[in-house]
């Protein structure tokens, strides 16, 4: 559907034509055109100014945006430098080809077969002159080929370099993380012995994972040093040689190791590894799992001192000790009333859920109406309890043996006091638990 939108800028009135179309079921604008101020309009309409028989309308602000980054870096020609000269049959070099591919990850990821038809929708084609023929899908994985791990870490180190000079680059904080990624690689491809099957943290266990640790700044999440590793591996038998990498590269940047902190999660937490950051020098904050030190969660919450409210909200914090990983270790709790009021929303969600289904099941059995055995009653009852917590919340007994008979076997359950969920009731469900 078309309309005429006008907007007020500046004391005047300039007016659009917009195409809105439903896009998922909701209305969105798909196509906006400028048309100028009514005597413009009033002009083009008399007959008095040239109107265009045709026009092309072609992205240019968010392209151009990215280009004059990947440029300003000199992503191209460090990549050619470090993957020597080009193909002779090469349209452009490995360079360029690679600049492209990031170009069209940063604005419109799609896939090689499809760049040709993303371009052909830009206006690139203004400032980086290459022939639409050498757009081929081809000749990009032919540049790709030319990218070893030690080429890709040659790369990476100089475009990291370049970075920390053209934007200066706050590097004394770093945050690291390490996660696996889920790909589509046949269970029989042999070329990307990188894909194993391991521990699917997005809970695609028919897939073969990639492992990827990766190191930002605190401000602005910028990368400065990557590592891929096969999917099997546990994220904390990598830890090393990230933080080597890294303390290399801050240390080609004119650093020193004890100038740097590295913030990590729990997942990397070992004795080796606090001990190779300790024989580093570096500085370091990590995290602990509060399931591992009670003490910690005992502390009362009028010992809790509210933070920066600007810059954390209502976030309060306790500072502490405690025995971790062979030492002392000076700790901050810290409590969000955000997070906490999300959570608590959650588990009560996932509570509601099993008390319907225990109701359910419960209602079931006093009827008589199931022939299952005991032992598939309870298998049943485990399932339905087994989300986090729910089980230290609900407490279910199963009386009787024998299936079929409203009197041999029913099922009852309630609620325990606990401050933990923070959104449980104390009061009992349904039956009464037992003495």
């Amino acid at each position: 559907m078309s309309s005429l939108t006008g907007k007020r800028i500046g004391g005047q009135t300039y007016y659009y034509l917009r195409e809105v179309a439903r896009v998922g079921g909701k209305p969105k604008i798909v196509s906006q055109r400028y048309l100028g101020k009514a005597g413009d309009i009033a002009a083009a309409m008399a007959g008095t100014v040239a109107v265009p028989e045709r026009t092309r309308h072609l992205a240019f602000g968010d392209v151009a945006a990215a280009w004059s980054v990947i440029e300003r870096l000199g992503v191209a020609q460090i990549i050619d430098e470090v993957t020597g000269s080009r193909r002779a049959d090469a349209a452009a070099s490995a360079g360029t080809y690679l600049a492209l591919a990031t170009l069209n990850r940063v604005v419109a990821p799609c896939s090689k077969l499809a760049f040709a038809d993303w371009w052909a929708t830009t206006a690139a084609d203004r400032w980086v002159k290459i022939p639409a023929a050498a757009l081929d899908h081809r000749r990009f994985w032919d540049a790709m080929d030319l990218l070893s791990p030690p080429r890709l870490e040659e790369i990476e180190r100089r475009i990291g370099q370049a970075m920390a000079g053209q934007f200066a680059l706050d590097l004394s904080g770093l945050v690291l993380d390490m996660t696996n990624f889920a790909t589509f690689i046949d269970s029989a491809n042999e070329k990307a012995p990188i894909a194993q099957r391991g521990k699917a943290k997005q809970k695609r266990h028919d897939l073969r994972l990639a492992g990827l640790g990766l190191v930002v700044t605190r401000d602005g999440g910028i990368p400065v040093v990557s590592r891929a590793y096969p999917g099997n591996r546990p994220d904390v038998t990598q830890f090393t040689a990230v933080i080597d990498e890294l303390v290399t590269r801050y240390q080609g940047l004119g650093g020193s190791a004890g100038d740097l902190t590295v913030t990590f999660d729990a997942g990397n937490d070992s004795a080796a590894n606090q001990d190779h950051l300790a024989g580093l020098g570096l500085h370091y904050v990590a995290s602990l799992p509060p399931s591992q030190h009670p003490g910690l969660l005992a502390i009362p919450a009028r010992r809790y001192r509210l933070m920066d409210p600007d810059r954390f909200g209502g976030l309060t914090a306790v500072e502490a000790t405690a025995e971790a990983l062979g030492a002392t270790r000076r700790v901050i709790v810290t409590h969000s009333p955000t997070f906490h009021a999300r959570q608590a929303r959650g588990f009560s969600q996932t509570l509601a859920k099993a008390e319907r289904q225990l109701s359910a099941l419960a209602a079931r059995l006093a009827r008589g109406h199931t022939r299952r055995p005991r032992t598939q009653v309870e298998a049943e009852i485990s399932q339905i309890t087994d989300p986090r917590w729910v089980s230290r919340v609900l407490q279910v007994t199963l009386t009787g043996t024998r299936p079929g008979r409203p009197t041999t076997m029913l099922a009852r359950y309630w609620k325990r006091k606990s401050s933990a969920s923070g959104s449980c009731s104390p009061t009992a469900t349904t039956g009464r638990p037992p003495k």
